[in-house]
């Protein structure tokens, strides 16, 4: 009698699946992240691409291509004479489409989408409310000040220090202004100042992103090396990817610079930041909307954004055709990439300018009379006028800002559901709950009115809204009922 047991056999299956490419996820990345991500995004991509260099601010256009005698040698071995393609994502964009609602059909087989009851909401965001937070940077610092022999003014000016770093561990004035401000002893401050400097992670405490990076190769035994060189003497150089200017005055060979600005690339820039953030970032807006004489303007903000172009001596060393073919198809992937990530740049500003004027068009009413005025608007509209996919315009929207007359705004502020009005015309949430907190603020307070007396009020402006979305929406305000409101004095 045989029992139960394996059986090995060779099966065929055939699956669907997708795959992003490299090219299309950067692509995504860079349409996503923050106006103040989006420079150390760009960084990254200029330490891991040696065919790119950055424009110095004060260049103009892109320097020209190689010498005419060398341009039938460079057709010949690069596609750089080609006109550049306009970048066309519709297609990958669908599929990231698709892949959303494969997903969702996903969680609905499995059960992850099931709708859930308030309470099931409540104790959620408990759960994620109650979760322990990491160690912050000042704490971690805190620790190891707590082990340091100091004297006790130096301990205190340790302290100080501590506290006054910026989020990537950088000091935020001189040891003479901190001693100033204090009031404790210069001596002290420089003796704290010699501690820090010897913390955990290297690189903390540090005046400047050069005297960050030296830190940190010292600690590794590097004080000395072409790379700590380059970081001392050529700083300029280095943020500019000039290497055979940098090969020139080190007297060293290209490939040795280029390996050394590699060791550099491996260095933490913010040592601080690997630690819990700050809550309460700095706002820097993507774009302003606003008025020049009747005219609406919208203005794109791109000085955060390195200006990026192909190196020509790469383009040159593919012109004289003295590599071999493994270099030089090296080189044209590199330089087709860096093509790539410079359209992407130019891709993500479009895209920001598209969809803020159609916002700037359908909310024309807000920027004009303010949030009383914000109507219904939903993803898809925007969408199907700007003739991309939905996931586009949630991913162009992420992570940015809108300075309008009114203040600064998320640009998915200006998305959200509504009310038809008797009159026709639809009203927005938002527009809803500004008109319950005016009608609030305007109360007798020996009289408040209670949430059916509201809604009784908003129906003379032609608006049905129940009884429990204005209690609601009064919540959401923050705003106490009128048993709490009533004035008694």
């Amino acid at each position: 009698m045989s029992g139960p047991g394996f059986n090995h056999g060779l099966q065929q299956r055939q699956t669907q699946s997708l795959v992003l490419a490299p090219q299309l996820r950067q692509s995504l990345r860079i349409l996503q992240v923050a106006a103040l991500d989006l420079r150390s995004v760009i960084q990254e991509e200029l330490q891991a691409n040696p065919t790119l260099e950055e424009l110095p601010p004060d260049d103009g256009i892109e320097a020209p291509g190689p010498p005419a005698e060398d341009a039938e040698t460079e057709e010949n071995n690069s596609d750089d004479n080609n006109p550049r393609e306009e970048l066309d994502f519709t297609k990958e964009f669908e599929i990231l489409g698709k892949i959303d609602d494969d997903w969702r059909d996903y969680l609905r087989e499995a059960g992850g989408a099931q709708p859930h009851t308030a309470e099931d909401a409540e104790r959620r965001q408990h759960m994620f409310d109650s979760l322990v937070s990491e160690t912050s940077l000042q704490e971690h610092l805190m620790r190891q000040a707590a082990m340091a022999d100091l004297s006790a003014d130096a301990r205190e000016a340790l302290s100080f220090l501590i506290g006054s770093l910026d989020d990537r561990g950088f000091l935020t004035q001189s040891p003479a202004d901190a001693a100033l401000q204090s009031g404790l002893p210069y001596a002290a401050m420089q003796e704290a100042l010699q501690a820090l400097q010897n913390f955990e992670p290297a690189g903390i405490g540090s005046a400047s992103l050069e005297e960050c990076l030296l830190t940190q190769l010292a600690a590794q035994g590097r004080g000395t090396s072409l790379a700590a060189r380059i970081v001392r003497d050529h700083f300029a150089l280095l943020a500019r990817r000039r290497i055979p200017e940098l090969a020139r005055k080190l007297g060293a060979s290209a490939d040795d610079v280029q390996a050394a600005i590699e060791e550099i690339g491996k260095l933490d820039p913010a040592p601080g930041r690997r630690f819990t953030e700050d809550s309460n970032r700095v706002i820097e807006p993507d774009v302003t909307v606003h008025k020049d004489g009747d005219e609406w303007k919208i203005v794109l903000h791109s000085d955060y954004i390195p200006r990026l172009r192909i190196s020509n001596t790469y383009r040159e060393l593919i012109a004289k055709g003295r590599l071999n073919n493994a270099e030089r198809e090296y080189l044209r992937e590199r330089m087709r990439s860096g093509k790539f990530l410079i359209d992407s740049i130019e891709q993500r500003q479009r895209t920001i300018e598209r969809i803020t004027r159609e916002i700037l068009k359908a909310q024309i009413d807000f920027f004009e009379h303010g949030v009383s005025q914000l109507k219904p608007l939903t993803m898809t509209q925007i969408a199907q006028v700007v003739g991309v996919h939905e996931t586009t315009v949630s991913r162009a929207l992420a992570n940015k800002y809108i300075r309008t007359p009114h203040g600064i705004f998320e640009l998915k502020y200006f998305f959200t559901t509504g009310y038809q009005a008797d009159s026709g015309e639809s009203v927005s949430n938002t527009s809803v709950k500004e008109l319950i907190a005016d009608l609030i603020a305007l109360e007798d307070r020996s009289r408040p009115l209670s949430d059916q007396e509201i809604v009784t009020k908003l129906q003379e402006k032609g608006l049905s809204i129940a009884r429990r979305t204005v209690a609601k929406y009064r919540e959401e305000l923050g705003l106490l009922p009128s048993n709490l409101r009533r004035d008694y004095s």
